[in-house]
């Protein structure tokens, strides 16, 4: 029968290692944690959970280290995930991957946390990665990696919540990412889905304008031709439109929306976007907003009428319900008392 092992790296986790390893155990016959060099109690709260703990000498290269975790298991099926993440639904369908042949890739739907205005609560944006991984297949890159294999990918129901990007976390990572990332563009400057990924850094620091030079350059070595491929690219074009905006560069915010929108016709991120980037705009020209203000109201009703759509890479939940029709009820109340 096949057998499931958790693999994870793991460096100063303290604060959430335990909470991952208690979501996972139920679920898997090993837990294996490689430790890249802590110094607060990860290792011996690891050690306590049941888990196996090898260590590895950081050398800034991710995949080294993933690489180095999967070579200490000799489980069939390999579930990846890192400490500030838990397993919170699907866990029986991991433990079924005992009656599968390892012959395929899972990719799973890993829900970041994440907050815009520390005075609202949480949002959580999804992204489908691949961490079910069969025996032998291996990462290449050194930050951000991706498993190298030709076998099919399958989505699999299975949800894993991530605090990391929250704002506590992402000050305690400080210029890890960025550095690593520099580094890895550097040594690949056409690859799109690092400058992507370059970007994203940027952007949940408040670095518009470098962030926005990053999306720019990654759109532009998609080209044109692009449209719904890579999955990435529909998270990549919410983020452009929510940088530009950021940075008050609204008519070519509305120029990219216009480009775009014959892409997404099924998602309600993109049109919740639009309707804050044309809200601003009405902000931005008092004299125009009895124009605008209708467009807004369209796009948000747009987000109604699709309905949430979380299998695009970034969609954050409720943009197709509960988050669309606050707006839109905030928007009827102003423009009734207008």
């Amino acid at each position: 029968m096949p057998r499931i092992a958790l693999v994870m790296i793991a460096r100063d986790e303290a604060r959430c290692i335990v909470r991952c390893l208690r979501s996972v155990r139920p679920w898997v016959d090993d837990m294996i944690v490689l430790d890249t060099g802590s110094t607060d109690q990860t290792i011996a709260l690891a050690q306590a959970e049941g888990a196996q703990v090898h260590h590895f000498t950081w050398i800034n290269d991710f995949a080294a280290a993933r690489n180095a975790a999967l070579a200490c298991s000799d489980a069939d099926w390999n579930l990846i995930l890192d400490a500030d993440e838990t397993l919170d639904e699907g866990g029986p369908l991991i433990a079924a991957l005992r009656s599968q042949q390892p012959d395929f890739i899972g990719r799973i739907d890993v829900r970041s946390s994440y907050t815009t205005d520390s005075q609202q609560p949480a949002q959580a944006a999804s992204s489908w990665l691949p961490r079910v991984l069969p025996k032998g297949v291996r990462y290449e890159g050194r930050v951000h990696e991706q498993p190298v294999s030709t076998l099919p990918r399958q989505d699999l129901a299975v949800t894993v919540g991530h605090d990391g990007y929250m704002p506590a976390q992402m000050l305690s990572k400080g210029s890890r990412n960025q550095s690593l990332l520099k580094l890895a563009v550097a040594e690949r400057p056409q690859d799109a889905y690092l400058h992507y990924q370059l970007g994203k850094d940027e952007e949940v620091h408040d670095r518009f304008d470098t962030a926005w030079q990053a999306y720019a350059r990654s759109l532009q070595l998609l080209g044109p031709q692009a449209r719904r491929d890579p999955p990435w690219r529909h998270d990549l074009i919410l983020r452009s439109l929510f940088t530009l905006k950021a940075k008050g560069q609204l008519d070519e915010a509305i120029h990219l929306a216009e480009t775009e929108m014959p892409n997404w016709p099924d998602s309600p991120d993109f049109y919740f976007v639009l309707g804050d980037v044309l809200l601003d705009l009405a902000m931005a020209q008092p004299d125009q907003a009895g124009d605008i203000l209708p467009m807004v109201e369209n796009a948000w009703r747009q987000c109604l009428s699709i309905g949430e759509n979380p299998a695009l890479e970034g969609a954050v939940h409720g943009r197709g319900s509960h988050l669309a029709r606050h707006n839109l009820d905030l928007l009827l109340g102003t423009m009734a008392a207008i």
